[in-house]
């Protein structure tokens, strides 16, 4: 019990006051994050904040900014206080979901932000109802000084995009504080009030991955299957016993994302847009993850991407014969976000276009021995249970390799693994046949852990017949214990760890011999993703003149009804996300998407030139009529192939999803909202990776216009809900 508050000052030092001076002299803002947290379930009471500012309602209760639900019992408010505004005074209020009873200030003295620091003793916010019943909710307090640009967008999408843009020659970072002279939406622009009035069904096909436990995406196990529990199984642990630390361990790379040091440059690895410098520290054999900006971190990726499948081809067809088929293999204690990893890596390496299978070990115990085990069969002095968990983990392994020698590219091994027996084991039975890499995940905090034990109680279906919370809650603790008193941290063979990632607001990650260009994939990857919970808003631009007269490309200008949508989509941005002011606008180079998002006010807009429309080369400016007619081969082969049919001097959707793996990556890396303004091809394949769809699916997606595709990121998976805002 308790609160927290933070802030990201260096306190006392000559560097932190110059970056105080020269944030004040860049018109530098105060950034305040807000967090209250209560497990009590009172869903018709919503957290809000009022205050002294006017962004706060200027004590007015009737304005005062909504907290967003940020997990079940976390709620989160994100704001800016403008830079006259060097103090703030606030208080949380309680106002009723429905009707018009009166709200419910917490209890004690005003809360104070001086300069970003917070006065006074951190206290619980305490809420005294009608029945005399007090409720408590722990606040977490966080106040950064940042610029313009800090909230504007990542660092290296500034670095890249702040040059004019060659296409509009206008910056392509832009931000408007205040609405523009003359806007005016008109009645045919406004929205109604409840913006659930535009909700429409979602295709079967959506991206709802976050209303299934995720293990129970994972492949479903081909042994148990095809014989039922009836099965022959693979020699056991003991027979299999390989001597502790076969693997000499090389050197290990550890890469910090808010870790700063003064340290000699070293390696720098571009593997895309705003890849990371990889700076050398004192020691040999260290590396840390620097994020310090300077110009000779603008190496940009080659302009053929075909040099990326280049890289892929030069390590299959040069290495050993067993790294043509890689196995991830998780390690970690249960509660530690080892199967939603697993699953998030899956859908990456799928979207690139690598054959990727998810093999979870507690799927298939499930099937063989049921879902009523208790913490008991968890035990290491179990002797049936750890044969049992055993038995069932080589299975897994061994179905896996059976796809791998069918074809299959990727295998991601998801269980505990908790033992050096066991990953042994499995390294015995991958010889000659796949190259195995541990991902070990590791988490201290013990706020994130609480709450995806809950989670696990949930959703799990070892707890679905469990009707008391409480008591499955106990078993899991129970459980956990065994695990705990056994654990042993992965030091043999290839390995990444992944050290307290799972907030996104630092952590490390260790890396110890690792080569190649898939595993160098994964591993950037694993550097940018966390699990914080946002919001990203996919839309195509408004119809533009060439929509009416069924061209393809171009540059054409917004006709009468895109207009009306811009005014709309502005319209929605304003009331979705009035608490989000560090949310961001991406567009495309192209003016029908820029024009769309030109009323939008109060958010940075930032260009990217990857999220231009599909290249449609020589046919730029046709009709499909226009094509079948002139170029019937072309249009034949686009009609048997759309996916890898590349157009003359242009690009297929494969092209297009190379060149997207940036924008993925920053996406997956944004801890605030993102509204992407792009086109029909961009929005198909950046849809795909957060649904998940085959590559083959992609040319097909339904991605009408007018449409805003709300994709919600979060601990729980993936869900979608879509927004019609007109015809």
């Amino acid at each position: 019990m308790g609160t927290g508050a933070s802030r990201n000052a260096e306190g006392g030092s000559h560097g932190g006051e110059e970056r105080e001076e020269s944030l004040d002299q860049a018109g530098g803002q105060l950034y305040v994050s807000l967090k209250m947290e209560n497990y009590k379930k009172k869903g018709d009471l919503i957290p809000h904040v009022y205050g002294s500012v006017p962004i706060v309602g200027s004590w007015d209760s009737s304005k005062a900014l909504s907290m967003e639900r940020e997990s079940a019992s976390m709620w989160e408010l994100s704001f800016v206080v403008p830079p006259n505004h060097e103090t703030l005074d606030f208080k949380f209020l309680l106002k009723p979901k429905y009707g018009y009873a009166p709200c419910i200030v917490e209890e004690g003295p005003n809360r104070l932000l001086t300069g970003g620091t917070l006065q006074g003793d951190a206290r619980l916010a305490l809420f005294r109802l009608d029945n005399e019943e007090v409720l408590e909710y722990r606040v977490f307090i966080k106040a950064d000084r940042v610029s313009p640009f800090d909230l504007a967008a990542s660092w290296r999408a500034y670095q890249d995009n702040l040059r004019p843009s060659t296409v509009r020659g206008i910056p392509d970072v832009s931000i408007n504080a205040v609405p523009e002279a003359g806007l005016e939406n008109g009645s045919a622009a406004s929205l109604e009030l409840d913006l659930e009035h535009y909700v429409v069904p979602a295709p079967s096909t959506s991206a709802n991955s976050g209303l299934v436990y995720a293990a129970n995406l994972a492949e479903t196990p081909r042994s148990l299957a095809l014989t039922g529990v009836s099965v022959d199984r693979p020699a056991t642990l003991k027979e299999m016993e390989v001597v502790s630390g076969m693997v000499e361990s090389k050197s290990v790379v550890t890469i910090s994302p808010l870790q700063k040091q003064d340290s000699h440059r070293g390696l720098f690895v571009d593997r895309g847009v705003g890849s990371p410098r990889l700076v050398k520290s004192m020691s040999a054999t260290t590396f840390t993850f620097d994020l310090k900006l300077d110009s000779e971190t603008k190496n940009s990726m080659p302009a053929a991407a075909g040099a990326v499948a280049a890289a892929a081809v030069a390590d299959q067809m040069l290495g050993p014969k067993e790294d043509r088929h890689l196995a991830i293999v998780l390690v970690g204690l249960p509660a530690r976000g080892k199967t939603f990893t697993a699953a998030k890596l899956t859908r990456y390496l799928r979207w690139l276009g690598h054959d990727t299978k998810h093999f979870n070990v507690g799927k298939y115990r499930r099937l063989k021995h049921g879902t009523n085990q208790t913490a008991d069969f968890f035990r290491a002095d179990n002797p049936e249970g750890v044969e049992a968990r055993n038995e069932v983990a080589a299975l897994a392994m061994d179905d896996m390799i059976a796809w791998m020698q069918e074809g299959g590219q990727v295998g991601i091994f998801d269980a505990t693994n908790s033992s050096r027996s066991r990953r042994n084991m499995l390294m015995k039975m991958a010889e000659g046949k796949c190259k195995i890499i541990f991902l070990e995940s590791i988490c201290n905090d013990e706020r994130i852990i609480e709450r995806n034990i809950r989670l696990k109680i949930q959703q799990s279906p070892d707890y679905a017949e469990e009707p008391d919370f409480d008591a499955g809650l106990r078993d899991f603790r129970n459980r956990l214990a065994n695990y705990e008193r056994v654990y042993e941290p992965v030091e043999e063979g290839s390995y990444i760890k992944m050290i307290d990632m799972a907030s996104g607001h630092g952590g490390q990650i260790q890396v110890n011999n690792i080569s190649g260009y898939l595993p160098g994939r994964i591993v950037f990857f694993l550097v940018n993703t966390h699990l914080t919970p946002r919001p990203i808003f996919l839309t195509r631009h408004g119809e533009s003149c060439d929509n009416v007269r069924g061209r393809i490309g171009g540059d054409s200008v917004l006709s009468d009804t895109g207009e009306i949508y811009a005014k709309k989509l502005a319209n929605f941005v304003e009331k979705r996300l009035k608490s989000e002011r560090a949310a961001s606008i991406w567009t495309s180079t192209l003016q029908r998407t820029i024009l769309t998002a030109s009323p939008i006010v109060g958010f940075p807009k930032i260009q990217w030139r990857a999220l231009d429309e599909i290249n449609a080369g020589v046919c730029d400016g046709m009709t499909y009529e226009e094509i079948k007619k002139n170029m019937p081969e072309e249009f034949e082969s686009r009609q048997k192939d759309k996916l890898r049919y590349r157009y003359p001097r242009g690009e297929s959707y494969l092209d297009v999803i190379q060149r997207l793996e940036p924008v993925i990556i920053e996406l997956e890396r944004q801890r605030a909202p993102v509204v992407v303004i792009a086109h029909q091809a961009v929005l198909r394949a950046l849809y795909a990776y957060f649904a998940d769809r085959p590559l083959k699916e992609i040319p097909h997606i339904e991605v009408p216009l007018h449409t805003i595709i709300e994709i919600q990121m979060g601990v729980t998976g993936v869900q979608e809900k879509r927004y019609k805002l007109m015809d």
